[in-house]
């Protein structure tokens, strides 16, 4: 009788193939997540500074800034919410956040900061939310 030729892999070959494409999924989800939370602020900041050359043009025309822009001459990037834009007694302060985060950026003209900007006309957005540390308890 002749040997029967087996096709095909074993059950512990695919066990093991399994196991190494866990642990680099593993590896690559966090790194993916952080990469697409960068590119979220980004647009954040973006529409930030978008914003601020929108307005300076404005007052330059105006003699005044405004709290809302036409949309012909500002729009924000999909998933962008806002922006809030408040007057202040010398400029304006205005903050925007995105529909896939918590965080939130902001921006001012003038002598009045909005937090987290504390540089006028610099955008700054709010740290990335870590793991709530445990509690320790007590002896």
């Amino acid at each position: 009788m002749r040997p029967l030729k087996r096709h095909g892999f074993t059950l512990i070959e695919l066990l093991v193939t399994m196991a190494i494409l866990g642990v680099l999924v593993a590896i690559a989800i966090p790194r993916f997540v952080s990469s697409r939370e960068k590119a979220l602020v980004t647009a954040m900041k973006a529409d930030l500074r978008n914003l601020a050359t929108a307005e300076e043009t404005y007052s330059i025309q105006h003699f005044a800034y405004t709290t809302s822009l036409p949309a012909t001459v500002y729009t924000v990037t999909t998933g962008v919410t806002g922006p809030t834009i408040t007057l202040t007694t010398d400029g304006w302060t205005a903050s925007v956040g995105h529909t896939a985060t918590s965080r939130t950026c902001a921006l001012f003209a003038g002598t009045t900061p909005l937090a987290p900007a504390v540089d006028e006309g610099v955008p700054k957005c709010t740290p990335r939310q870590t793991a709530k540390p445990k509690p320790q308890k007590n002896p």
